[in-house]
């Protein structure tokens, strides 16, 4: 299970109104400068995992440097985040950790996605923005109700992705490459996922 900093008393949480915009209806989000600051870091630090090009320097850990008090600054490693199958995908498709807040419930999240090789999503909505880093490999997105893989655009480690709120969109990973791809997604909940044809399967295989 993904582990959630709130349960350490790390980050204090706070509650933003998401607005409806009064020319299109969509709930658009509405971050003070605190939270946009807060949200900035998580993703540019979470992005960091992939995109150091020197080797990197040892780092201690002995005993003698057991690291921040946890209630103040809460770590968790990448190798530590334990990954889950998400709302019912198929097996071997995808996985998800939920590393702050609810994606189903009011307020601000952070989730990490794992795509595997030769999956994509069928073209669905969010109620609200969602804000993406790619952290590893390399991710495919597009935009509209056709379901075209073949014409999504390759989004590398460290790249930025915004889906706006109640636009149609679809996102994976081309068969063939040599590893998932690991996405950092950051908005506001509840996301009300809706597919465009909820008669077709909401994953499908490449």
């Amino acid at each position: 299970m993904g582990v959630n900093p709130d349960d350490a008393g790390v980050l204090e949480r706070k509650m933003v109104a998401v607005p409806k915009n009064s020319r299109t209806g969509t709930r658009l989000m509405n971050l003070d400068r605190r939270s946009l600051l807060i949200a900035t870091f998580l993703t540019a630090a979470v992005a960091g995992c992939g995109t150091s090009r020197s080797p990197a320097l040892p780092i201690s850990t002995s005993s003698s440097h057991p690291g921040p008090d946890p209630t103040e600054t809460f770590v968790l490693p990448y190798d530590k985040i334990s990954f889950e199958t998400w709302a019912n995908v198929p097996p071997g498709s995808g996985e998800m950790a939920t590393l702050y807040g609810d994606l189903n419930k009011p307020g601000p999240y952070l989730v990490m996605m794992k795509w595997n090789p030769g999956w994509f999503s069928a073209p669905h909505t969010y109620a609200t923005d969602r804000i993406c880093v790619v952290v590893f490999g390399t991710w495919w997105v597009n935009s509209g109700i056709d379901f075209a893989p073949e014409n999504a655009t390759p989004v590398g480690p460290g790249g930025y992705v915004k889906r706006t709120a109640r636009t149609p969109h679809y996102d994976g990973v081309l068969r063939g490459q040599p590893q998932p791809a690991v996405i950092a997604i950051l908005g506001l909940g509840p996301v009300d996922i809706q597919l465009v044809d909820p008669t077709k399967p909401s994953w499908r295989e490449l």
